[in-house]
């Protein structure tokens, strides 16, 4: 049974590993907003939204998929404009959030795991306590095999809980940096360009 359980949280660590790899290589800066992108949202002219345009097809980024939305969206009213872009926005954020909710359910999941070892580890040793009762040195070899059982596995639950809940709460808050400045970004672009029509 015990092995069972060091199966379970081998596996949760690994997964967890693999999520913050993932989500690592994903929310870097660069390819969510890429600085040529947030510069060449400030377009004045017809020359310079084309210019853009071209930016948004050689680097596909959220923050891309979001000015050209909106650019395509120009002949339209600007409320309804902004309307299209913030549901967009809404879309391309929860993309960036996938994954976190592994990585949040690996935090609540692996100290379980961990206690789950506790109690299989304490059920063994009272079970051979009641059975035998501490006469001889085999015994005490039991007894303390059991309770190294059960703070090993508490100790691993722990070691990729506490992992997790960091990169979890690093991912979480990164994510709301990135669509801050995505919104910023947007918002100014199609300022502009209502401005330069009247």
């Amino acid at each position: 049974m015990d092995t069972l359980v060091y199966i379970l949280l081998g596996a949760t660590s690994v997964t967890g590993l693999g999520v913050v790899i993932w989500r690592a290589w994903v929310l870097r800066w660069e390819k969510v907003v890429p600085a040529s992108l947030a510069a060449a949202a400030d377009c004045e002219n017809d020359n310079d939204l084309e210019n853009l345009r071209q930016s948004c097809a050689a680097e596909p980024s959220p923050l891309g998929r979001l000015l050209l939305l909106a650019s395509d969206h120009r002949d339209r009213p600007k409320a309804e404009n902004e309307a299209v872009v913030e549901t967009a926005a809404r879309h391309e954020i929860m993309k960036l959030e996938s994954g976190l909710v592994i990585l949040e359910i690996i935090v609540g999941i692996a100290p379980l795991l961990g206690l789950v070892g506790t109690i299989i580890g304490m059920m063994g040793v009272f079970g051979d306590l009641g059975q035998t009762g501490l006469n001889n040195m085999n015994d005490a070899s039991k007894l303390a095999q059991g309770i190294s059982l059960i703070l090993r596995t508490t100790l691993i639950g722990l070691l990729i809980s506490i992992p997790s809940l960091v990169t979890w709460s690093y991912f979480s808050k990164k994510v709301e940096v990135l669509a801050v400045e995505m919104e910023t970004i947007c918002a100014r672009f199609i300022r502009k360009q209502y401005v330069a029509k009247k």
